[in-house]
């Protein structure tokens, strides 16, 4: 009871709020997206997420080695794939010596400790962008989890230590947890996105691996038949905990910013880790604020992913993870 209870006593110092601080940042808290591209000494920068890049994989080994001495050791691996390797069935998703499958071992090559997580979704090899298979106009449900799980094994194979679908197909979780088991990949986790919500915020990162859905009659536009829809918070709790009991090891949210009610909500529900990816729209409408000195940059950076660790996060997929880092460091 106030005198007697002063709550600004332990906020008159930096070296006080620092003790008592609550929720801390550590590089052990990010997971950093990387996209690759094939070629040699490519580093083609994103024009809609400023100062991020698409490598080459000799550019990527050099990338993951900065990026373990500055603390960050775990991965998320993109591939943006070249047209004339796409089709409607995520054949190139397939092949034991495609980008992915090669950027694994380079990775691993480099820095055999980093933790490497793959992208398990059909949209980098399709030619509509979609994250399935489509036939007469629809997007097919199981004849696209067959070809995740296979696609998840083929990273398995190359080394990959969690496998992270993306696509929020029904039961590709339990497909691909059987086939790993029957293959004998024992350890290789599953991060799901498992409330993966349909969000207008993805626009750079589809820029990113020219992924976004193409505008053809009778193809769907947008992806909000297998997304969620962003006005649910308890149908991100079912779909959480579907994917746990089908053998998700991490569950993750996505966007983070817009989302926190719902990590906070899975958070409070499950006892698995819990991921967030900060997405490239969140990135970029910072970027592009803070060039305009409308905001802070660092500030605000450090606001937001304090935010989304504070709301429950175990780990934070980020482009601003190296930002992040050299900043606290």
């Amino acid at each position: 009871m106030y005198p007697l209870r002063r709550n600004r006593r332990l906020r008159t110092t930096q070296t006080m709020r620092n003790l008592v601080r609550e929720t801390i940042i550590s590089p052990n808290d990010f997971i950093v997206p990387l996209f690759i591209v094939e070629g040699k000494g490519v580093k083609e920068e994103i024009a809609s997420m400023p100062n991020y890049y698409r490598l080459s994989l000799d550019l990527l080994q050099k990338e993951v080695k900065e990026l373990w001495k500055l603390g960050l050791k775990s991965v998320l691996l993109f591939v943006k794939v070249d047209d004339k390797l796409k089709d409607n069935t995520g054949k190139e998703a397939l092949n034991a010596d495609g980008l992915m499958q090669r950027a694994i071992k380079t990775v691993k090559n480099a820095v055999p400790e980093m933790i490497v997580m793959t992208d398990v979704a059909l949209d980098p090899f399709s030619i509509y962008g979609h994250d399935g298979i489509i036939s007469e106009g629809k997007i097919i449900n199981d004849d696209t989890n067959a070809v995740l799980a296979e696609m998840a094994l083929s990273h398995a194979k190359a080394g990959a230590n969690v496998v992270a679908p993306s696509d929020m197909m029904d039961g590709r979780i339990f497909e691909i947890r059987t086939l790993l088991e029957d293959e004998g990949f024992f350890d290789t986790a599953i991060m799901s996105y498992s409330a993966k919500y349909a969000s207008a915020f993805y626009g750079p990162f589809r820029d990113a691996l020219d992924s976004a859905p193409v505008d053809v009659q009778n193809i769907p536009k947008d992806k909000k038949t297998y997304q969620m829809d962003f006005g649910n918070r308890e149908e991100a709790i079912r779909e959480t905990l579907m994917d746990i009991d089908e053998g998700a090891d991490i569950v993750m949210v996505k966007p983070g910013l817009c989302y926190l009610d719902v990590v906070r909500e899975i958070k409070n529900t499950v006892l698995v880790p819990v991921a967030v990816y900060q997405v490239s729209g969140e990135y970029a409408m910072l970027k592009a604020a803070a060039e305009k000195g409308w905001l802070d940059h660092d500030a605000v950076m450090m606001e937001q992913v304090t935010a989304i660790k504070r709301a429950g996060a175990s780990m934070i997929a980020s482009y601003f993870a190296k930002d992040v880092v050299k900043l606290i460091s």
